[in-house]
């Protein structure tokens, strides 16, 4: 645990996503901490929260380790909204290839948003949160079933189970 050398600042809010992927791409856990300050929180596509620096780290080393090594990310879009000199909120839309759980074949592309809380301290912006979302094409919300989380559209929904349809 400790400190984890960055080489260089992210002198820009905007330059956070893309130095996430490039990161990401290189399969560096690192240089993906490196990103977030000590006590940052960053929730996965499946909700897990990690709570400091080193948990993230080592919960994306232990991914690229055993399903992410050899994938790719690139970003279609990205928005910076500042809050302040200080602070801003980062959006980033990501695609997702080369995805391979151990022993399988590579799976299909995915595709997602990723949210940055950044803040710039000493010249330097480091994300404090992170949240991480798949998207799943043509769902609208998640149902939860025997079988788990199933996506789904509201207009495939039936009318007895939206809540003050009549």
């Amino acid at each position: 645990m400790g400190h984890v050398h960055q080489p260089e600042p992210t002198h820009a809010a905007e330059d956070i996503a893309q130095r996430f992927v490039t990161a990401w791409n290189s399969a560096d856990a690192d240089a993906l901490a490196s990103l977030f300050t000590e006590d940052a929180d960053f929730v996965n596509v499946v909700g897990l929260w990690w709570s400091s620096r080193d948990r993230i780290r080592s919960a994306h080393e232990y991914g690229f380790r055993r399903i992410f090594g050899d994938s790719e990310m690139t970003l279609t879009r990205t928005t910076v909204r500042r809050l302040s000199e200080q602070i801003a909120v980062v959006h980033a839309a990501w695609n997702l290839t080369g995805q391979t759980p151990l022993g399988e074949t590579v799976t299909a592309p995915r595709s997602g948003v990723i949210s940055f809380v950044v803040h710039q301290q000493n010249g330097e912006w480091l994300a404090v949160a992170a949240q991480n979302t798949d998207r799943v094409s043509g769902a609208e919300t998640l149902i939860a079933g025997e079988h788990g989380m199933q996506p789904a559209a509201y207009q495939t929904l039936g009318a007895h189970n939206v809540r003050g349809a009549k």
